[in-house]
């Protein structure tokens, strides 16, 4: 059994792992690995968005740290890159992040981070799961007197918000803007209306009345067009769409049109590299990238390198390769400069300055790039087996290329965190694109 995966644990709630039994395992498991690393009592600190499931995660949680020995700091919902910050910021030895991202709210998860607000690395979580997984770790606790204790930070938000201004020039102002936000009923529903609002824009907002169970639910990155549409009824200047944890960010121009990731990664490139600030002239974006978003930059003169699906794969060969703009089409953008994770309120503020300093409406920056038209399909899977290995599956996808030849590609793979076969074409036209992943579609489900 293996419990991370692309982008930590997840599971669905009160099913293996995501119960408390587990998590309070994971804790301990967590705690130990940070006690012997650093060699002193750990201090972690632990954020979530707001799911139902997160009070449960997040007790058990904090019960097998402070079973451990180690001190837990509680800051409440706020998104992912919030904790990342702060796991630097308070000089803790790592923060978690209780949340299943975009997932609908019966589905949570954990993601850690280490002091310096990165990922933990694969010999990390390799270890953590080893502990976490034995099936006796009672031995491990230490005497009664050394039992850790819990605290709560009460501004932690603020701390983060003032963060976000760091990224932007001094007394930057957003007056005279009027801004449309999804937040999809997650964790940026205070601290997104709340920054905007601070930068004297003038803000309106949907998805800001989270109960447990409406996390992305018709609302937030997945679901655009909502936003669109009150954009457009209330004229606003730009839209941003966020998802539940808050780490990606779907935009949307004053016209209603939806932004992809790749076309913000195309805007935020062109600038970086007229400012001189694109160093080395590389992007890193996946194999999802847009063939477009790859022909654009090839005629400015900067390199695009991919990588596998995941934000984590991102950043390694981000700092890998010296580069400081990276990300996923689905709306993951890191600006190295500025942070070390995806961070869809920072993205947000990122095109905000760009529009102003070019002084230029959404909808005229996004005709830099023309995208290949994209289609990708969900299949859901009982078992993730290699379907290369099953004869008519491996033809029909070479058959599949074979149409496009050097007109476009296929993409399939499965998804890192939920049972889905993920099949990606993107072609010249969309009917003729559309029309080959259907027939793929079709044919993977006789078999999977």
């Amino acid at each position: 059994m293996r419990l991370f995966g692309t982008d930590g644990i997840r599971g669905i709630a009160n099913k293996s792992p995501m119960t408390p039994f587990h998590i309070l395992k994971v804790g301990i498991a967590v705690a130990n690995y940070f006690k012997k690393a650093k060699s002193h009592r750990p201090k972690i600190l632990i954020g979530k968005d707001t799911r139902l499931s997160g009070y449960m995660l997040e007790s058990s949680l904090a019960a097998g740290i402070t079973a451990m020995g180690g001190d837990v700091l509680f800051v409440g919902p706020l998104p992912t890159p919030g904790i990342a910050f702060l796991a630097k910021n308070m000089n803790v030895d790592a923060g978690i992040v209780i949340s299943a991202s975009h997932n609908p709210y019966e589905d949570n998860g954990i993601k850690i981070f280490n002091s310096n607000g990165m990922k933990l690395n694969e010999g990390a979580e390799l270890e953590i799961e080893r502990v976490a997984l034995s099936g006796n770790i009672h031995h491990l606790l230490p005497p009664a007197p050394k039992i850790g204790k819990n605290m709560r930070v009460e501004d932690a938000p603020g701390r983060y918000i003032v963060f976000l201004k760091s990224s932007l020039p001094k007394d930057f102002s957003l007056e005279g803007f009027k801004i449309a936000l999804d937040c999809a009923n997650g964790a940026t529903y205070r601290v997104a209306p709340t920054l905007f609002s601070e930068l004297r824009a003038k803000v309106i907002a949907t998805g800001i009345a989270p109960d447990g169970i409406n996390i992305n639910k018709n609302c937030g990155s997945l679901y655009p067009e909502k936003l669109a549409e009150m954009l457009v009824k209330e004229k606003a200047d730009v839209g941003f769409a966020f998802d539940g944890d808050g780490d990606r960010l779907i935009p949307v121009d004053e016209k209603g049109h939806v932004l992809t990731g790749d076309e913000v990664i195309a805007i935020a490139g062109k600038y970086l590299k007229e400012k001189g600030l694109l160093k080395n002239n590389v992007v890193v974006g996946t194999v999802m990238t847009n063939f477009g978003l790859i022909k654009f930059f090839q005629k400015i003169g900067v390199r695009v390198l991919r990588t596998p699906v995941g934000d984590k794969y991102v950043l390694e060969k981000m700092l890998e390769e010296g580069c400081v703009l990276g990300g996923e089409n689905s709306g993951h953008i890191i600006f190295l400069d500025h942070h070390t994770t995806g961070d869809g309120i920072l993205t947000a503020l990122q095109i905000l300055l760009i529009m102003k300093e070019t002084r230029k409406p959404l909808s005229s920056l996004r005709k830099i790039i023309k995208l290949y038209p994209q289609v990708l399909l969900n299949l859901k899977v009982k078992k993730k087996v290699d379907y290369k290995r099953i004869k008519p599956l491996k033809e029909s996808e070479k058959k599949a290329q074979e149409k496009l030849k050097n007109r476009g590609r296929v993409l399939i793979r499965y998804s890192g965190t939920q049972p889905l076969l993920r099949i990606m074409v993107e072609g010249p036209s969309k009917k003729e694109t559309l029309k080959i992943a259907q027939e793929l579609k079709k044919t993977f489900q006789k078999y999977l």
